[in-house]
């Protein structure tokens, strides 16, 4: 029961969990693609607006998978990110647009133009 309310004030403890294991599983990847893992999440963080700590976490963890998998098979950076990284991560982050704070907003945006239009009728 007292954690109901904790987790309303301080987040999910089951995200800080997956946040801790995301964490410790970088450190595990050779240093060039923890390097690049830490720019993609630094850049994800600040321009994705994804606001669901669910879908943050599982984002971060397909990226890791991704960053992984590039890793263990030897395949460059460039391989799998391209040669234009903000293209990579808009499109990365679009997969996840259901944790977006944008949508909420875009809706809002919708249902007033409807009823605005409905008023007229």
């Amino acid at each position: 029961m007292a954690a109901g309310w904790i987790e309303q004030i301080t987040g999910s403890f089951e995200d800080k969990k997956r946040w801790r294991r995301y964490k410790a599983r970088k450190e595990d990847f050779p240093a060039s693609y923890r390097t690049a893992i830490d720019g993609l999440e630094r850049y994800l963080m600040y321009s994705g607006a994804v606001v669901k700590g669910d879908v943050f976490m599982q984002m971060l963890e397909d990226l890791a998978d991704l960053i992984e998998r590039a890793a263990v098979d030897g395949s460059p950076l460039r391989t799998i990110i391209g040669d234009d990284p903000v293209a990579f991560a808009d499109t990365f982050i679009q997969n996840y647009a259901d944790g977006q704070w944008i949508n909420r907003e875009r809706k809002r945006l919708v249902d007033a133009i409807d009823k605005a239009v409905a008023d007229e009728a």
